[in-house]
């Protein structure tokens, strides 16, 4: 049968459904470019905001019409079960930690298919764990995740070692909280990290997202693991707020103190670090005070990209149950937060202008035009037609707030 994996959310996500995707191949089943041309579609869901979650569900209805066989997996499928049943007749329901049962569940239902075309990916996904350690009062992953369970470090960097032999030339190493990988198992993600590098091959590594709580401990070593130059200078540490009092009440376990610390000790140890980080506005009990907090740490942090959400109440979650900010508040808030990081981050690409950096060309962009990733991740849009996965020197010539522009100097496969 034809299939088509549409994931949605967050990186873990997109890759967990790449291995489904492997998964589906395996079988015998044809990979096709779109849910339009497929008998069955894989919705990897994510419900991690209210907007999102409607989403999903307005997606199930439309592919429900369409006479899909939707098979519903990602987070969803775990929390949220009851909701999807409504939408689909007789479901195939396959949450995360049910993922190693998924192609014998496929099997059951579906059969096995005759095609055993396989397509190399120059830029591959590889998840590390599930779960993670923490008990933030807003998020409902946790609930859909678990507990930190990660994975072998053998089987992965077997894994990693049969991406890059197949031809891919950037894997994003990502999980729930990727900086506590192996705390349950008696290792850490320098030391996973440090057995992939061990391959002589030419590649970009980018590591996940890390709650500073989980990156304090291996801060030191991970900034050794950064001075390879095949991993990018590029940290992803959501602090979610300003203010110490917010920060409490989502029982985040560290001060807004503490994040800035943390990011002065990890710039000094990797200069040239480019640093992304999430905030979320119209938190339950969130004062103008704690705002104004939230917009002092924007300017002090100066990040190259800082991801912007307003709350949305989550479904069994304590954050669900508090006192919530009155939608108008939320919204002008966001909209402060936005128009500042905006400034910010536009000041930050304008004193890249005229510099000549080594990137990768990862996808292709709009009006002719392909994106580079530079040594710290930044997007450089060139208006070159180049192949996918060459090396190339950048100069960068202009810049917008969440992109820079450049023309190609010289390339290389």
């Amino acid at each position: 049968m034809r299939y088509f994996v549409e994931s949605y959310g967050c990186t873990m996500n997109y890759g967990e459904g790449g291995r489904l995707s492997e998964d589906m191949s395996a079988m015998g089943h044809e990979a096709v470019p779109c849910a339009e041309s497929a008998d069955i579609v894989i919705l990897n869901t994510c419900t991690v905001v209210d907007t999102t979650e409607k989403k999903m569900i307005r997606r199930m209805s439309e592919l429900r019409k369409a006479g899909k066989e939707v098979v519903v997996t990602g987070c969803m499928a775990k929390v949220q079960a009851n909701r999807i049943m409504i939408r689909l007749p007789d479901p195939l329901i396959i949450p995360p930690d049910r993922y190693s049962e998924f192609s014998a569940e496929i099997e059951e239902r579906y059969g096995r298919g005759g095609c055993c075309e396989t397509g190399t990916h120059l830029t591959n996904i590889l998840p590390i764990a599930q779960g993670c350690l923490g008990d933030c009062t807003y998020c409902i992953t946790k609930l859909a995740r678990g507990r930190l369970s990660s994975y072998d470090p053998d089987i992965l960097v077997s894994k990693f070692d049969s991406i890059i032999a197949d031809g891919a030339k950037e894997i994003l190493i990502t999980a729930q909280d990727t900086g506590c990988y192996g705390a349950d198992i008696g290792t850490d993600l320098p030391s996973l990290l440090g057995r992939m590098l061990e391959s002589d091959a030419e590649f970009r590594i980018r590591i996940g997202m890390m709650n500073p709580d989980s990156l304090m401990p291996i801060a030191d070593r991970l900034m050794g693991i950064m001075k390879d130059p095949r991993v990018y200078k590029f940290l992803h540490i959501p602090v979610q707020s300003g203010s110490d009092a917010v920060l409490k009440r989502m029982n985040r376990s560290y001060s807004a103190g503490d994040f800035l610390g943390l990011v002065e000790k990890v710039r000094s140890g990797c200069p040239g670090l480019s640093i992304s980080t999430d905030l979320m506005s119209g938190f339950p009990g969130e004062t103008d005070k704690d705002h104004r907090m939230s917009l002092g740490l924007v300017e002090a942090l100066k990040a190259d990209t800082v991801n912007i959400t307003r709350f949305s109440p989550r479904p069994g979650t304590e954050a669900a149950l508090m006192e919530s900010v009155h939608g108008r508040i939320s919204k002008d808030r966001s909209a402060e937060l936005t128009e500042t990081k905006n400034r910010v981050e536009y000041e930050n690409n304008r004193m890249v202008v005229g510099r000549v950096e080594k990137a990768l060309i990862t996808e292709t962009g709009k009006e002719s035009t392909m994106i580079a990733r530079t040594d710290n991740y930044r997007p450089v849009a060139v208006p070159s037609r180049l192949p996918v996965g060459s090396f190339v020197s950048v100069e960068i010539t202009g810049c917008e707030p969440t992109y820079l522009l450049g023309r190609v100097l010289d390339s290389r496969r």
